[in-house]
């Protein structure tokens, strides 16, 4: 076995020997489909964290001819299958990481050099006789191996992209990369070796205006992933399974991970993120720490024709449209803040619906690194909003009801471009901006069943937080005092009665006049 031709299956026996694992073979199912098709090219991009690696790692045992991995298989999806036993380690495997890759190389025109040396030197060992040390160009190689012994390959790229995240301005080394997956995948000679390639990445291929730089693969995306969409994520199915293998709660673990919905599967949860929950015994955000994170606040902090109002909708939970199609598939082309969006969508987060073209923040996991983010950018206005809304949460502790009315009205009046006095949709958007760095101390539910009807805001206290809970009612046209009464009579509270702090009633209310008033009141329990 080599490095990086026919590799073996230790990174697939790994992932089975998991505490926690979900069979996902079933994508074996519709790759087997393919080998040696019209339609054996398939780029499957995802965020990071959604099993990228992990399913690049299953293909490469289950296809390559230096492992046999029969045993492994046993009892999965893909063993019940008719086509499990036709392609059962049948191929030589290329499987190669470009990031590990990229990190050993000082450029792109490096790594890509680097590469094909690597991989022709192992093809030297297993088929000898038939390169020579003039044989640089890898698809030429291939090509030489297979007419020379009838060899067929599959061709895993993972990370396929992180030369154009990472090498951004190398544009001839990108331009080199470019050249041998064209060498690779494109033409007639391509096809006589090649009997899947699959790339797996965070972004779709490079596009060129309209035109993809590889415009025979068959692309399934966070925006379209179309018969994939089960295996890009867990699966409500899936992680209802889980919760009640580990007795975790399934409702607290679909407002943290799931949120993201496709034509062909509705709910698809953050697989890392369900796994790390159920291993910790707790709900947390595991996002914020990564690469993507720093791409988040890098995004954000460019405010792309008012980005930062349609960040603000969206952390308040409004939905906005997206024009996806002028997106490069790149990290630098940014021409408008639909580019941006887009690329958000392709990281993770933001979700997409396709039938809408609207973007939208999947669950609280995602909410808590937006807030973090934001609160780590250098927009002056939105620092100050922090401050404000530390001192908003004080105030609400204190019950000092005319400061809290004060900032609430202070954040309406500078948000006026999104943000109509006309509804309750409006008021809820207004408090959720408000207190948006409660975050740090509280899960935010909207609309909570409860008692004789649905709270309009319950901030329940984390597990490390010593703050009293707060069922929040809104009022348009109405005084504050008719939002206490009615949390009362429709008995809200009873949904936090196995809550042992101080609970905290808080009516907010504006007029038609444009004036906010509050009132709270500390809940008795009887």
């Amino acid at each position: 076995m080599g490095m990086y031709v026919n590799r073996g299956n230790e990174s697939f026996d790994r992932a089975r020997r998991s505490r926690i694992y979900v069979d996902k073979t079933g994508l074996l199912e519709y790759t087997n489909e393919v080998v040696g098709t019209e339609q054996c090219y398939i780029c499957n991009s995802r965020p990071r964290r959604f099993g990228k690696s992990m399913a690049a790692g299953m293909l490469a045992a289950y296809y390559g001819r230096g492992c046999d991995s029969r045993e492994l298989f046993e009892g999965l999806e893909i063993a019940g299958r008719p086509s499990f036993e036709e392609h059962l380690n049948k191929y030589d495997v290329i499987h190669l990481d470009m990031a590990y890759l990229l990190v050993q190389n000082k450029s792109a025109a490096d790594t890509v050099a680097f590469m094909q040396k690597c991989v022709i030197d192992e093809l030297k060992d297993i088929y000898p006789g038939i390169l020579t040390d003039g044989d640089s160009e890898l698809p030429f190689a291939l090509s030489k191996v297979n007419h020379a012994a009838a060899a067929r390959f599959v061709i895993i790229i993972d990370e396929w992209d992180a030369i154009f995240r990472e090498t951004a301005g190398d544009k001839d080394g990108q331009q080199a990369y470019i050249r041998l997956l064209r060498g690779l995948f494109k033409g007639e000679q391509s096809k006589d070796f090649t009997m899947l390639a699959y790339m797996t990445g965070i972004l779709p291929i490079k596009r060129y205006n309209s035109e993809s730089a590889l415009n025979n693969f068959r692309e399934f995306t966070m925006i379209s992933p179309k018969r994939l969409s089960k295996y890009i994520g867990f699966t409500q199915q899936e992680v209802r399974g889980l919760c009640e293998t580990y007795h975790m709660d399934f409702e607290e673990m679909a407002r943290w991970y799931d949120g993201y919905s496709f034509r062909q599967e509705q709910h698809v949860y953050n697989p890392n993120s369900v796994v790390n929950a159920i291993l910790d015994g707790e709900y947390d955000s595991y996002w914020s720490n990564t690469v993507s994170y720093e791409s988040l606040r890098e995004y954000i902090s460019m405010n792309f024709e008012g980005l930062r109002d349609l960040v603000v909708q969206m952390f308040s939970g409004a939905r906005c449209s997206v024009d996806i199609g002028g997106f490069q598939n790149d990290m630098t082309s940014f021409k408008s803040r639909d580019d941006v969006l887009t690329a958000l969508i392709h990281l993770g987060y933001l979700a997409y619906d396709v039938d809408t073209r609207e973007a939208y923040v999947p669950n609280e996991e995602v909410r808590i690194a937006f807030a973090r983010a934001v609160r780590d950018t250098d927009w002056e206005p939105v620092i100050q909003a922090i401050r404000d809304s530390d001192r908003l949460l004080k105030a609400t502790w204190d019950k000092d009801e005319e400061l809290v009315a004060e900032y609430i009205d202070k954040v309406h009046r500078e948000n006026t471009s999104i943000l109509q006095y006309n509804n309750e949709n409006a008021l809820s958007c207004v408090v959720t901006l408000a207190y948006y760095n409660a975050v740090n101390e509280y899960m935010l539910i909207r609309e909570m069943p409860s008692g004789k009807g649905y709270a309009d805001m319950v901030f329940l206290p984390r597990k490390y937080s010593a703050k009293p809970a707060m069922v929040v009612e809104l009022k348009y046209g109405k005084p504050a005092r008719s939002a206490i009464a009615q949390i009362k009579e429709r008995q809200y509270p009873e949904a936090l009665k196995d809550f042992r702090g101080k609970i905290l009633l808080v009516g907010i209310s504006y007029d038609k006049d444009k004036r906010y008033s509050c009132l709270i009141e500390e809940w008795v329990k009887e």
